[in-house]
């Protein structure tokens, strides 16, 4: 049997001989979409499938968990507005999802994972999770490389907790995997200053809002990249596989308390 723990690199009669019911299938999910003028359309794939790739390496014989490739397209209409951003309708992503859980379900595997690299994908995963478990009677599973700001997360004091897209953490992971993708010339800093007054109507408050990302600043991005390094990426993406091995742990041996 190949030694590999991506799921595609099997032959179809390894199947049910490399799966059983407490097989992991794990989904990083990507997106193609702009990220301000120093980073690249690709950032949260190159970040989902790193991270998800490297825990998988790391843990996946121990939590018999089998790697899916990464879902480039995901929902990225906040980010529409921007040439390059090839994104999915909330309804096709559902439907996505739902169809890989029905594959999911014709295997010996019972348990999903889907690792999030892209924030905008976050509510409506977590509402499949639900989903898929009802239709398909299969354990689901949503973790993120990072938590979002906006969602609950860590944010640069510089970005006064909303640094939610392009700013100090992505750009520093990127420069981490990805240098030769990253242009720091172009890196500036764009944090909305008049939202950080509020307690409640904030990125990270208890009222949440919708939006865009040129609803800030024309250039998409929300952040401060301008303190991003190498050095702070690397520790970033340690700590994001160290996180993801511990879930993958758990969720190996969870039972809903059982």
């Amino acid at each position: 049997m190949s030694s590999s723990r991506n799921l595609a690199d099997l032959r179809a009669p390894q199947i049910p001989t490399s799966l059983t019911k407490d097989s992991i299938i794990v989904l990083p999910l990507g997106a193609i979409e702009q990220h301000g003028p120093h980073l690249p359309l690709n950032t949260d794939f190159v970040v989902a499938d790193a991270v998800s790739q490297a825990a998988v390496n790391k843990v996946g014989e121990e939590t018999n968990a089998w790697l899916l490739p990464t879902l480039p397209f995901t929902k990225s209409n906040e980010h529409a507005w921007s040439g390059g951003t090839f994104w999915l309708s909330a309804t096709t992503l559902m439907s996505v999802l739902d169809d890989i859980g029905r594959c999911v379900a014709s295997t010996p595997a019972r348990k999903i994972l889907f690792i999030n690299g892209h924030g905008g994908n976050s509510a409506l995963t977590a509402m499949m999770n639900r989903e898929i478990r009802l239709k398909y009677g299969l354990q689901t599973f949503l973790a993120h490389p990072h938590m979002p700001a906006d969602q609950g997360g860590s944010s640069a004091a510089s970005e006064l907790g909303m640094g939610v897209h392009g700013g100090m953490d992505e750009t520093s992971v990127m420069l981490h995997l990805r240098p030769d993708l990253v242009d720091m010339s172009l890196a500036v800093r764009r944090v909305p200053e008049k939202l950080a007054e509020n307690e409640q109507v904030r990125f990270g408050g208890r009222v949440a809002f919708g939006w865009l990302s040129n609803d800030f600043f024309a250039d998409g991005h929300i952040g401060d990249p301008t303190g991003a390094s190498a050095e702070i990426g690397g520790q970033m993406f340690a700590s994001a596989v160290d996180s993801l091995c511990g879930a993958m742990r758990e969720i190996s041996t969870f039972d809903f308390g059982r």
